[in-house]
């Protein structure tokens, strides 16, 4: 299931944080922390996360939230379907996972795609791989990401952000960038790794 920007920012404390809790944070915590006033509409986010998979509460004693335990990547992650390489194609989902090595996962949601056609080549992402995608709404000039294209098309390329623009760059000699306006493209996830098979 998708996130909002709000559970993203709720699980990503939780995350950048779990080293240093004493103990699984409350939801008065939580709010202290996060500067959020109303304990309602944290608990709204909170059962969304537990219904993401990602976080789970602790019993009543305790009544604290704790991360689901990373392990759960060997269950598997979502696999959405096929994303273009070369022209936008739209990423259609699937109800499957996949297995994922742990190494490639973030500490955030991620997703596997399937790669169709060869605009990424150069950067050794062949038509038919299986990429790993964190999901993320921002990414950093030069990172390979999983664009929406006037929310209907979804491509992976290298995107570079300037002001009043965005340009998709394909990693193949014989393709030109793609250039768009900043509200015509929407960053759906960053590539975390890739895998494939030779069967």
């Amino acid at each position: 299931m998708s996130l909002t920007r709000r559970q993203m920012e709720i699980y990503d404390y939780l995350v950048d944080n779990a080293d240093h809790f004493d103990h699984p944070p409350t939801h008065d915590e939580l709010c202290r922390a996060l500067g959020l006033r109303s304990r309602g509409s944290l608990h709204k986010h909170i059962q969304a996360l537990i219904q993401a998979g990602l976080v789970q509460p602790m019993d009543r004693t305790h009544r604290g939230i704790r991360l689901v335990e990373e392990a759960r990547a060997s269950e598997g992650i979502p696999f959405l379907g096929t994303i273009a390489a070369g022209c936008p194609i739209e990423a259609i989902a699937q109800p499957e996972t996949m297995q994922v090595p742990e190494e490639l996962l973030a500490g955030r949601p991620c997703y596997v795609l399937q790669v169709s056609g060869e605009s990424m080549i150069e950067e050794g992402i062949l038509d038919g791989d299986y990429v790993v995608i964190e999901q993320r709404d921002t990414a950093t000039n030069g990172d390979i990401v999983v664009a929406l294209v006037n929310n209907e098309e979804v491509t992976l390329k290298r995107i570079e952000q300037q002001p009043g623009q965005v340009i998709l760059h394909p990693a193949n000699v014989g393709l030109n960038p793609m250039v768009y306006a900043p509200d015509e493209v929407q960053i759906q996830g960053v590539l975390r790794g890739l895998f494939r098979s030779y069967r």
